[in-house]
């Protein structure tokens, strides 16, 4: 079947298994080389194998909590969502979420994703407290800290190169009530952006929107969001007597896919400037429900279908923190210069980094989404070069077309991975990224 990632771009012709047992995964990696996918949400070709595409959506079962420690014990297909349903009514909440809550288990892990409080609590890593891994030879085995560390700290952003996430226990939150205390800062610049996050390391959680059309003395101007889980006594009377009960949003359902036309600069500049103004002029300090504040996108289900049939491609980088200012501004410049700016252009802020292959580095982390045109393909090298030239990295997870070259020039762990893999003998696990990156 034709498969491809979040981005729809380049959908490739797959052999896909969709094993329901062990012994039905273990049958599935016999036949070679082999890659575990999730519920399809990294952006690119990281959980795709042409050979062998491994559905993992069956292994959905959440196997025990402990209330004492917060640890949840639970199959690597399990979503994120679904952990939010269950426990948040009871006074608990995942450590760490990502920008969307429809990722299975074992695609937090692979990926280690990070989310808007990283400056805080660090990526997925710090919830994860063991994780079973099946072999190239179809066997079990557990790592942790303790057990196998090597393999534990390889396989949290890993890729899903290490082995088979099949079961995982993590660590939940306590919280109080189920909703955000948002404080929205209007920023008239990049610098005054930067500042706000400076200025507000102790807070839980920080996220900025940007409008990347701007230029100038605008440049970078955006909209900094302020957030922790509220107390019950902050919340509106009507909720008091049950602030961990939250009214599900409504969801709308992006129909079709959008000729390609009516993405241009013009409806782009347009959106982002009435989006600016509309979340200045709102009120600064408000209570918002969790689900709008974390996962905004997910109100809208196939939203990726805003950018037509051929798909989009998303940039992320990192800057370390005394290149930051320097790399995104020219990164802005360049994309407000060619008129590719972006709906989805948002920035946070990173404490440092922990784990062998994470992403993560202390500075900052700029995501953009562009569709997949002939002006994307230009300004994405320059982007790239403007990202080496300051010292960062790119996320694997939001990656579709970085070259090797690119990649290992950014990131020299890469090559040290590789060859662990080697070591270790887990050359079957790969995927068309890891082959196209030599991984």
């Amino acid at each position: 079947m034709k498969i491809s990632g979040w981005g729809n771009f380049e959908a490739q012709e797959a052999r896909v298994t969709a094993p329901k047992d062990e012994a039905a995964l273990s049958a599935a990696l016999s036949k070679g080389q082999a890659i575990a996918r999730g519920n399809g949400r990294s952006y690119g070709d990281s959980a795709i194998s042409k050979r062998n595409t491994v559905s993992m959506l069956g292994f959905n079962k959440m196997i025990g909590f402990d209330p004492e420690t917060g640890i949840l014990e639970a199959e690597a297909g399990v979503l994120l969502s679904d952990v939010i349903d269950s426990f948040l009514p009871r006074g608990w909440f995942p450590l760490v979420t990502p920008g969307t809550r429809l990722i299975t288990l074992g695609g937090a892990i692979a990926s280690d994703v990070h989310g808007k409080n990283h400056h805080v609590d660090g990526s997925f890593r710090a919830s994860v407290e063991w994780i079973d891994l099946v072999g190239a030879d179809g066997a079990l085995v557990r790592c942790s800290r303790d057990a196998d560390p090597e393999l534990f700290h390889y396989t949290i952003g890993g890729m899903g190169l290490t082995g088979i996430i099949l079961r995982c226990a993590i660590r939940l939150r306590p919280v109080r009530s189920g909703w955000i205390r948002q404080i929205t800062h209007a920023a008239k610049d990049l610098k005054a952006a930067m500042t706000c996050f400076e200025d507000n390391l102790d807070r839980p959680y920080s996220v900025a929107w940007i409008d990347c059309a701007a230029k100038g003395e605008r440049l970078g101007r955006s909209l900094v969001m302020l957030g922790d889980h509220a107390n019950p006594g902050e919340l509106p009377a009507r909720y008091h007597t049950d602030p961990l009960n939250v009214p599900k949003r409504t969801k709308r359902t992006f129909p079709f896919h959008l000729p390609n036309f009516v993405l241009n600069p013009f409806s782009v500049r347009a959106f982002n400037y009435l989006y600016y103004w509309k979340g200045a002029l709102t009120p600064k300090d408000r209570i918002v429900d969790w689900d709008s504040y974390f996962f905004p996108l997910d109100a809208i289900r196939h939203w990726n279908k805003l950018y037509g049939k051929r798909g989009f491609l998303q940039f992320q980088c990192a800057l370390p923190l005394d290149k930051a200012e320097a790399g995104l501004t020219k990164i802005l410049e360049a994309t407000a210069e060619t008129g590719q700016a972006s709906f989805l252009c948002v920035l946070k802020r990173f404490g440092p980094g922990a784990g062998p292959m994470s992403f993560p580095m202390e500075g900052y982390t700029l995501a953009m989404d562009f569709p997949n045109t002939e002006a994307t393909g230009d300004l994405l090298p320059r982007l790239d070069a403007i990202t080496l030239e300051h010292s960062g990295r790119f996320y694997l997870t939001k990656d579709a077309r970085l070259p090797a070259s690119i990649a290992h020039q950014s990131d020299p762990r890469m090559e040290e991975f590789a060859t662990w893999r080697r070591a270790r003998g887990l050359d079957q696990f790969a995927s068309s990224q890891s082959e196209r990156l030599i991984l």
